[in-house]
């Protein structure tokens, strides 16, 4: 009885020691994390602002802060494993298999890394800009590590990988300092061609956002099975585009609805004919 006693007592001299060091390295560990991460969020401040007092484009800082953000940590964590008693070689054996293992698994993630490299490079649009992508549109918000976030009109935030857009045609609508307005209406065939034409040179003419320096164009485009159809076109800057869209689209339908100009529907002329029976 008494040995067992003896070596409960050494047991517990020894373990006591060992949980005293364990325990002593985990709060040293976690303060040196919280420490860390306070570093790293006041050194990305001090990087952002003096990225923003050079005036880089704004996506390039988003990108680069998410990439710095990402390796700083991967650091801290490996300081923090050396701390629980982690040897180096062994934590970057780990880190290694582990990047090659992430690699191969997100594969898909690293293409949108590479995409968001390119798009920082080739710049086919920035922060600010209003693109189109396929059937999606609206304000480049920011430009992160993986994704790129676009504002619709309506206010919904629209999430893209980078490597699909790098991949995909972009129609960059605010790159230039202008854009033309082009609107498409129909007339009857019998509906006075140059009094129509009138109506829409005056309305083009009228509207106050359009650059007078640039002519207005009205033409027929084309003549339709039900319908002629002509094309108005006016030059506006991109931040007026839509207003003024609305605006003239409005103000045709009531312009011709006074000038008795008809906007026909979709129809179909049938021809009936009879035949003798013998």
């Amino acid at each position: 009885m008494e040995n067992v006693m003896q070596q409960l007592v050494s047991y517990a001299e020894q373990l006591i020691p060992r949980g005293m060091d364990f325990l002593l390295s985990i709060a040293v560990g976690i303060l040196v994390f919280a420490v860390g991460s306070k570093l790293i969020k006041k050194l990305l401040k001090i990087v952002r602002r003096s990225m923003e007092k050079r005036e880089m484009d704004p996506g390039v800082i988003s990108f680069f802060l998410s990439a710095s953000k990402i390796t700083l940590y991967v650091f801290l964590v490996i300081i923090v494993a050396q701390i629980f008693g982690f040897a180096a070689s062994s934590i970057i054996a780990i880190v290694g298999s582990a990047g090659l293992a992430i690699g191969l698994a997100l594969q898909g993630s690293l293409a949108n890394f590479a995409g968001g490299v390119l798009i920082l490079i080739m710049k086919p649009f920035c922060v600010g800009d209003y693109i189109i992508v396929g059937d999606v549109e609206g304000v480049v918000q920011k430009i992160d590590v993986v994704y790129t976030t676009l504002t619709t009109a309506d206010n919904r935030a629209v999430i893209l990988p980078n490597g699909k857009l790098a991949d995909s045609n972009i129609v960059n609508a605010t790159k230039e300092d202008r854009r033309r307005v082009d609107i498409s209406v129909g007339i009857a065939y019998d509906a006075p061609l140059n009094l129509a034409k009138e109506v829409l040179m005056k309305i083009g003419e009228s509207q106050k956002d359009r650059l007078p320096d640039e002519p207005i164009r009205v033409v027929v485009s084309e003549l339709g099975d039900s319908a002629v159809i002509l094309l108005i076109q006016l030059w506006v800057k991109p931040d007026d585009y839509w207003t003024t869209r609305w605006a003239m689209t409005e103000q045709i339908k009531k312009s011709f609805d006074e000038a008795g100009i008809s906007i026909p529907f979709p129809q179909m002329d049938v021809h009936m004919v009879s035949t003798k029976e013998n």
